[in-house]
């Protein structure tokens, strides 16, 4: 089994700066694609959403409302991805969830989801 543990969040003012980390433990062959994704809780209806994606070679992609304020990065040695996130804004409050596309064995890939770490922004 593949455990990913999300840590780093907490409550920040508008403007300021928090980083995530997700450290992925268990019977890894390797890590492909990571990505940070969001769900606004306080929304009724609304889908997680992705929030940026990095491959195992370091290619990064990000939503558009993120560009140029967050960056996401990994380190391979240590199975584990962060995310930097700064000027943050209300609009960014939301659970963050870190999924990671694991090969446990040769010709065995799985996804895996954290369990969320929250994300507060006050104004």
């Amino acid at each position: 089994q593949v455990q990913l543990v999300e840590s780093g969040g907490g409550l920040v003012q508008a403007g300021g700066s928090l980083r995530l980390s997700c450290a992925a433990s268990g019977t890894i062959f390797s890590i492909n694609t990571m990505g940070w994704y969001r769900q606004d809780r306080q929304a009724p209806g609304k889908q997680r959403e992705l929030v940026a994606v990095i491959t195992s070679g370091g290619s990064t992609n990000y939503a558009d409302s993120v560009k140029g304020r967050f960056t996401i990065s990994r380190d391979n040695a240590k199975n584990t991805m962060y995310l930097q996130m700064n000027s943050l804004k209300p609009e960014d409050t939301a659970v963050y969830y870190c999924n990671a596309r694991v090969t446990v064995v040769v010709g065995l890939t799985n996804n895996y989801w954290g369990q969320g770490t929250q994300v507060t922004v006050s104004s």
